[in-house]
């Protein structure tokens, strides 16, 4: 049954605010997965001897799911999220433009991302969740130690 809403079409508060073609193409360059602080924590590990997958696709709960980094083996799920994307308490600051699109958005950002923790950890995954802000050693820190743990479970 098709819905009111196609792929490809804007949404109500979509439609209703209109965007220049720099703001396009600046939205459009914004990366899903391969930012900065990703690949310095991946980069890191990597010189630590650990071995890993990166925007691993995970099914779970009927949601395809794919942290940053995934030990698989150990069913360990690493995100790093954006302040910005991810309503960090410490630096996630709200738009003040266009406040009726980008608050519904981000709220939804933070719900899927406790979702997702959730249907992780449902499946017996570790999951491990970073701000972009937190310093790559004490990241690598966390991650090193829980695949510690994990080993010493038997994972």
């Amino acid at each position: 049954m098709p819905s009111a809403h196609h792929v490809g079409s804007p949404s109500p508060a979509q439609a209703a605010y209109s965007t220049t073609p720099g703001r396009s193409r600046n939205m459009a360059a914004i990366r899903r997965t391969d930012t900065k602080p990703e690949i310095v924590l991946r980069r890191a590990l990597h010189a630590r001897g650990k071995r890993y997958r990166k925007d691993f696709p995970i099914r779970t709960g009927g949601k395809l799911i794919r942290p940053d980094i995934a030990f698989t083996r150990l069913r360990i799920a690493v995100f790093v999220d954006g302040c910005f994307w991810h309503s960090c308490p410490k630096h996630g600051q709200r738009p003040k433009n266009n406040t009726e699109y980008w608050s519904p958005k981000l709220a939804r950002n933070v719900e899927r991302d406790r979702l997702q923790t959730a249907l992780l950890q449902d499946a017996g995954w570790t999951v491990i969740r970073f701000w972009e802000h937190e310093s790559t050693d004490d990241m690598v820190s966390v991650v090193v130690r829980t695949i510690r743990m994990a080993e010493k479970r038997g994972r």
